[in-house]
C-alpha cells in the first residue's frame, strides 16, 4: 500500500513540475500529438501530379537554451493522394531537426529539415530530403498547437527515373511531457 502512495506522489509531482514549466514558457522535454493538412505532389512527368489530405501522428524532444530551442522529431503521415490512375502515395515519414527562436515566451518560430521516406501503392518508396518553417504556441500547461509548410524532394523515386516534390501544410497539436 504504501509503494503505490509513493509512486502517486511521485507521478503527481512529476505532472505538477510539468504543468508549471510549460506554463512559464520552458520547452524542453518530450512531446506527441496529431496532424492534419494539405499535401500538393509534383512529379517530372507531365500529367502525373495529385493532391489532398495528409495527416498523422508527431513525436520529438526540444531542449530549450534560453531565447532559443533546439530539437529533434519524427512524424509519420497517411495519405491517399492519386498521382495516375496506377499510382497512389500512400504515407510519408519523417525524421527531422529543428531550431527556432522564442518570439515570446510561449511562442516559437522555427525552421526544420531532415530526412524523409514516401511510400506508394505499387511504384515502391523512397528516400529524400524536406526543408520547412513552422510556429508553435503553448496554449495551456502541457498542450501546444501549431503549423508548419515543408518541401519534399525525391529524386529518381525507387530507381524510375521520375523526380519527386511534394509541399505539405499542416496543423499540429501536441501534448508536452
Amino acid at each position: 500500500m504504501s509503494g503505490r502512495i509513493v509512486l502517486a506522489t511521485a507521478i503527481a509531482t512529476f505532472a505538477a513540475g510539468a504543468a508549471m514549466a510549460q506554463s512559464s514558457g520552458d520547452w524542453t522535454g518530450f512531446y506527441g500529438g496529431l496532424q492534419l493538412g494539405y499535401a500538393d505532389i509534383d512529379t517530372d512527368v507531365s500529367g502525373v501530379d495529385g493532391d489532398g489530405v495528409i495527416g498523422g501522428i508527431i513525436l520529438g524532444y526540444d531542449y530549450d537554451l534560453g531565447d532559443w530551442v533546439v530539437g529533434a522529431g519524427f512524424d509519420y503521415d497517411w495519405t491517399s493522394i492519386d498521382l495516375t490512375s496506377a499510382v497512389k502515395v500512400e504515407d510519408v515519414w519523417r525524421i527531422k531537426g529543428r531550431a527556432g527562436y522564442k518570439v515570446t515566451s510561449q511562442g516559437l518560430l522555427y525552421g526544420v529539415g531532415g530526412f524523409a521516406r514516401a511510400g506508394t501503392d505499387n511504384l515502391g518508396s523512397d528516400d529524400g530530403w524536406f526543408l520547412g518553417a513552422g510556429y508553435e504556441q503553448i496554449i495551456a500547461p502541457n498542450i501546444s498547437v501549431g503549423g508548419e509548410i515543408l518541401y519534399h524532394e525525391f529524386n529518381d523515386f525507387d530507381s524510375s527515373g521520375i523526380d519527386v516534390d511534394a509541399t505539405t501544410v499542416q496543423v499540429r497539436a501536441a501534448y508536452r511531457f
